[in-house]
């Protein structure tokens, strides 16, 4: 198992690896249809939408936890 201290990167890995998978899936398919290639275009795409979104939530996530954690009512 992965130790706890990591949690925020192995978050931002797997949270930016699914969400790039399904939205470059969509916007390639809204770009270009099911051509020929629409793999090797997805895939290429993914990899650099992967390649933005790691980073990003790795940077954002925190920012957002705590606007939530303001925002949400404590019982």
């Amino acid at each position: 198992m992965i130790n706890k201290k990591y949690e925020r990167v192995v978050f931002a890995f797997f949270m930016g690896m699914f969400m790039s998978f399904i939205m470059s899936f969509i916007i390639t398919y809204i770009n270009v249809g099911f051509v020929e290639n629409f793999i090797s275009i997805w895939i290429k795409a993914f990899f650099i939408a992967f390649a933005c979104a790691f980073p990003i939530i790795t940077i954002v996530a925190p920012i957002v936890h705590k606007i939530v954690h303001k925002l949400v009512i404590k019982i």
